[in-house]
């Protein structure tokens, strides 16, 4: 016999549906994403001149850095990396590609935006849930700008609120890496990491 007693809220607290959350968010969105993501998408996807541009305190540019890899870190707050009060969303051009994992109620603008800034040919990678595809408004970038690959964490990633990996080691939310090619035209493909 179970002890728990639940509730409609706390179901979409165990599905991961934020706005259903039993805490607060974190007041700038601020959840910093496992570096072991972006090893893990590095060895999926060939990448140039990267700018991480929701950097926070460098848990993805770190890793792009040590590789080479890293054009541009920053944020529009100042977590001791990168550099500070940089509003992506006002940015008009980039020439290189673009990874990050954005502030999630930003998480539509961010992809509009750095498909607007970069040339054709170059790439988008944002980490986001999975639940991204759904919402109809969604569905008309995901139609106008089509990704070229999801790639889904077949286990589970871990996103820190305020970059406290101690506190926060676990997570009930599936996420993928989803990776646009600015110009691609077709159907995008899926795959597990």
């Amino acid at each position: 016999m179970k002890d728990w007693t639940g509730n409609k809220k706390t179901t979409f607290v165990s599905l991961g549906a934020s706005n259903h959350s039993l805490k607060e968010r974190q007041v700038n969105d601020y959840y910093a994403t496992d570096p072991r993501a972006m090893e893990l998408l590095l060895e999926k996807e060939t990448f140039d001149n990267v700018w991480e541009c929701a950097c926070g305190e460098g848990h993805l540019a770190k890793i792009l850095n040590e590789r080479g890899l890293l054009g541009r870190a920053s944020d529009l707050i100042d977590r001791g990396y990168g550099e500070s009060g940089v509003d992506f969303l006002l940015e008009d051009k980039w020439d290189g590609d673009i990874i990050t994992n954005p502030p999630y109620k930003y998480a539509q603008r961010f992809v509009e935006t750095a498909l607007k800034i970069i040339p054709d040919g170059n790439k988008v990678a944002m980490f986001l849930k999975l639940s991204f595809l759904e919402g109809q408004a969604r569905k008309k970038i995901f139609l106008k700008y089509p990704p070229r690959c999801v790639y889904v964490f077949s286990g589970r990633i871990t996103c820190a609120m305020n970059g406290d990996f101690k506190k926060y080691n676990a997570s009930a939310i599936c996420y993928a890496w989803f990776v646009w090619q600015k110009g691609f035209v077709g159907d995008p493909i899926i795959k597990w990491i």
